[in-house]
């Protein structure tokens, strides 16, 4: 596929006789003329894809949707699921052969059923040469063996959401870096009556990703590098010690929150140190705009850090990642790799990569350099969100198993147990070992 920019499309569109429109029309028919993946005739492409948190995020994709639907002729139909759902529908189109043509959904869902996705790597292959390269943990769930089955378009950095003036009151001018600090901070934080929660319930996003930050930091893992079973140590036992430390400070109800509790009850004034994405901020500074007094004033008290380093001495952190996949029982296998091309081209990814606001942060290297991470510094500890996960498999590889271990929420599980008291200590991880040899059998 030849390079291209906006001044060889106003050159090609005017020898096709093409109406120029908008600068985002514009390039999506100069990567009409070019693009190496030409849509099927009639092709319909229905896509599933996560319900979002940052509405101007939605607003650019759905431009970004309606440009190239208009210059490739392709229908393109959306629907948005809730993070706890993209998975059990994906499955379900994946056993049927029937559904959405392209799924946008979480973590190593395409992993879960690999031999179900059309390969892409052409599309990876010119992505990672035109923009500087793929980031290596994103680009982990892109893969299954030697081949490239889905487009790792972005990932969502979960990271301490808190009150500035909660945090000085408990007495700390910085954010802690370390894991006894930060524990003392939630100490504090409770005794001040401005309490700390992060999700411990079958919350996709925030549970899985807090919970594995802090379980890796102490150099406990469900499986080593060669798949071995490995959750029921000692590192697992200091780990769960940590996490029964912390929760015994926290707001109550965090067992039971899904990806939008934790939400709700910062914006409401009940909760004052969460892990999320930026969307909490984006929503308290939007509500200021249209004069929201309460949460233009939550907006300017709170800021963003990135997680603690634990004994492993480097950073841990699972973050979320947005794969996007093409099924092969799809009609429409071309249009399905244009789509997802054109959705990471400079022209479309940059934009709504600002108007997310710092929600989503990059896969390719190339983007690092966006002016979102720097418009605004309580942007810009999500910079580095993709740059310094793991994948979702810690330190082994990812497979249809790690998939299904997140999906089944066996470590998040497993710390809830412990925390709330249903399960001791050896109990919990055993059952957390027998459940991962479920998996793994």
């Amino acid at each position: 596929m030849n390079d291209f920019s906006r001044r060889t499309l106003v050159k090609g569109a005017g020898a096709l006789g093409l109406a120029a429109g908008g600068g985002l029309f514009e390039f999506a028919q100069a990567f009409a003329q070019e693009s190496q993946w030409k849509p099927e005739a009639g092709a319909t492409l229905n896509v599933l894809r996560w319900k979002r948190f940052v509405q101007a995020e939605d607003d650019a994709f759905m431009k970004m949707v309606d440009a190239f639907s208009k210059a490739m002729n392709v229908k393109v139909n959306v629907s948005n699921e809730s993070f706890d759902d993209i998975q059990p529908k994906a499955s379900v189109a994946a056993n049927t052969g029937q559904g959405p043509d392209l799924v946008w959904g979480l973590f190593s869902l395409p992993q879960l059923f690999p031999e179900k996705c059309i390969k892409v790597n052409d599309v990876a292959d010119y992505l990672g040469k035109k923009y500087g390269g793929w980031l290596p943990s994103p680009a982990a769930y892109g893969k299954y063996k030697d081949d490239w089955i889905a487009i790792p378009v972005a990932v969502n950095g979960g990271l301490p959401n808190y009150r500035i003036s909660a945090m000085e009151k408990a007495g700390f001018k910085t954010f802690p870096t370390d894991y006894p600090s930060f524990l003392e901070l939630c100490k504090a934080l409770k005794k001040n009556g401005t309490p700390a929660g992060m999700a411990m319930g079958h919350a996709t996003g925030d549970a899985n990703g807090w919970i594995h930050t802090f379980l890796w930091g102490h150099g406990a893992y469900l499986t080593d590098q060669n798949d071995k079973i490995i959750i029921n140590s000692p590192e697992t036992a200091k780990a769960l010690e940590y996490f029964k430390a912390l929760y015994a400070t926290f707001i109550e109800g965090t067992p039971s929150w899904n990806d939008s509790s934790n939400n709700k009850a910062f914006l409401a004034g009940e909760l004052y140190m969460t892990n999320n994405g930026i969307s909490i901020y984006v929503a308290a500074k939007t509500a200021g705009k249209a004069g929201d007094a309460k949460q233009q004033a939550i907006a300017d008290d709170m800021n963003h850090a990135n997680y603690p380093v634990g004994p492993v001495g480097k950073p841990s952190d699972l973050q979320l990642a947005f794969p996007i996949l093409a099924f092969n029982y799809s009609k429409f296998p071309n249009a399905c790799k244009a789509f997802m091309a054109f959705m990471m081209e400079a022209d479309n990814y940059n934009p709504w990569l600002e108007a997310a606001q710092g929600y989503l942060s990059q896969t390719l290297n190339a983007y690092a350099s966006n002016p979102v991470w720097t418009a605004d510094p309580k942007t810009t500890p999500f910079r580095d969100a993709s740059a310094r996960t793991l994948p979702a498999s810690g330190i082994g590889p990812l497979s249809p198993k790690v998939a299904a271990a997140i999906a089944e929420f066996v470590v998040v599980d497993m710390v809830a147990r412990y925390c709330t008291g249903q399960e001791d200590l050896k109990t919990t991880m055993r059952t957390a070992e027998r459940q991962a040899q479920r998996i793994y059998r």
